[in-house]
């Protein structure tokens, strides 16, 4: 599924310009490179080179040019597990940690962007998980009764209340989250990386790296237009991960997840929808989500086609929907529609590995990588540097491809298909 150009987006029509770095040209060292221009490995860049480290970051195209540039622009805390079951995975020593880094992962991120002074449209409005159904409103009381136990800022919300925040009654109940928000992921893309390269960073654009050889103690990163040889690197592709390092490109799937965005909505319409602007996600097997920007642009997301898309109409079970929700809807134009890949893996848990000396690998942040990807930077940029002042925050895992990979396209449209199915019958 190659793509040449990025998609028309409604991100790449505001965001004042889409950044352009040079191509790597001859052969250049540095103490780290790192694979990867998306939130990862600029998040990663930024701080080691604030810490006064020499690194280098290669991308196959331009910063942000992957779903760091394309996805829903939500910032939400955790991840697809409740913290009682990430403790009870990883014991309670590595499972706090976890629990701590993925719920705080929002704070770092709207903190680092007050920081930097980054202009991205950021807002820590709150995240809304919302339930239609018995067994999602049951998954979603028993996520907030364990978030409340560990003291985090979460209230339940019923259906009158819940009524009052969206703008339609098809909820039955909902969690909100005070820590989560929202963002332009393109224009927090580019910030990040303009603040990493006036720290030091030398970011390369166009310098799709296709071969990693160890030679002469060193790692040598080979692009069409010249070398980079560092003591490490660091691998954060994503869904964009291909054949570079033996079986990453096997042990996750990437998944297309589609947006839709509205023509600016009237003050009293984009008011009814979402008055207090928090960004909405439904609990279930498949899931929507939505926001209205800056603009008072709805922007409704979902899975998508397993292809790229250039416009709303390719994705109308997501602008009908909208229309369930808020048939005051009716006339608006959906003005954009486009998709992006993100990395699923096996156990829907962020994958960090160390294959071997030198090299580390971070990806697969199934669909909460805005605040994750972002947390995790500071987390790789001290392992990197070898500053063991405080422990790692998630577990390092051994690569593992997934069985029968090849199948995987026809494996994800099943799960589509069949987690539709379930939402629609409440299973």
């Amino acid at each position: 599924m190659p793509e040449s150009t990025p998609p028309r987006s409604l991100y790449r029509e505001t965001a004042d310009g889409t950044g352009s770095y040079p191509t790597l040209a001859g052969a250049q060292r540095a103490r780290i490179a790192i694979v990867g221009g998306g939130f990862t490995g600029l998040s990663t860049a930024l701080h080691l080179a604030e810490a006064g480290d020499d690194v280098a970051v290669l991308e196959a195209q331009q910063p942000g040019w992957g779903a760091s540039g394309r996805n829903g622009g939500q910032v939400n805390p955790g991840l697809k597990y409740d913290p009682d079951t990430i403790e009870a995975m990883f014991g309670p020593e590595l499972g706090l940690r976890t629990i701590d880094f993925s719920y705080g992962a929002p704070d770092f991120t709207f903190g680092l962007i007050k920081r930097l002074s980054i202009a991205c449209e950021a807002r820590q409005n709150g995240t809304i998980r919302a339930a239609i159904r018995p067994k999602p409103e049951a998954a979603v009381r028993a996520t907030a009764a364990q978030c409340a136990r560990r003291g985090m800022p979460v209230d339940m919300l019923d259906a009158k209340a819940m009524a009052a925040r969206t703008g339609t009654d098809r909820y039955t109940s909902g969690m909100f989250d005070a820590r989560g928000g929202d963002l332009h992921p393109l224009k927090y893309s580019l910030g990040l990386a303009a603040a990493a390269q006036s720290a030091g960073a030398r970011i390369f654009g166009g310098s799709e790296v296709f071969a990693l050889k160890r030679e002469a103690g060193r790692w040598v990163l080979k692009t069409t237009g010249g070398t980079v040889s560092a003591e490490k690197v660091l691998i954060a592709t994503n869904g964009y991960t291909g054949a570079l390092w033996p079986g990453l490109e096997q042990s996750l799937v990437p998944v297309f997840s589609a947006i839709a965005a509205t023509e600016p909505l009237t003050p009293a319409l984009a008011a009814a929808i979402l008055p207090e602007r928090p960004v909405v996600y439904e609990a279930g097997n498949i899931t929507v989500y939505y926001r209205i920007d800056a603009d008072g642009r709805l922007l409704m997301g979902g899975r998508g086609p397993m292809s790229p898309i250039e416009n709303a109409s390719a994705i109308r079970y997501l602008t009908d929907y909208a229309l369930r929700l808020w048939p005051a809807l009716a006339g608006v134009r959906w003005t954009h529609g486009w998709n992006g890949r993100v990395a699923i893996t096996k156990d829907h848990l962020l994958h960090v590995h160390e294959p071997e000396d030198g090299v580390l690998i971070c990806l697969g942040y199934n669909g909460r990588g805005v605040a994750m990807a972002s947390a995790m930077g500071a987390a790789l940029a001290q392992r990197l540097r070898g500053d063991e002042t405080s422990p790692f925050p998630m577990p390092i895992s051994p690569l593992k491809p997934i069985r029968f990979h090849r199948f995987w396209p026809l494996g994800v449209k099943a799960a589509i298909l069949s987690g539709r199915l379930k939402d629609r019958f409440g299973l």
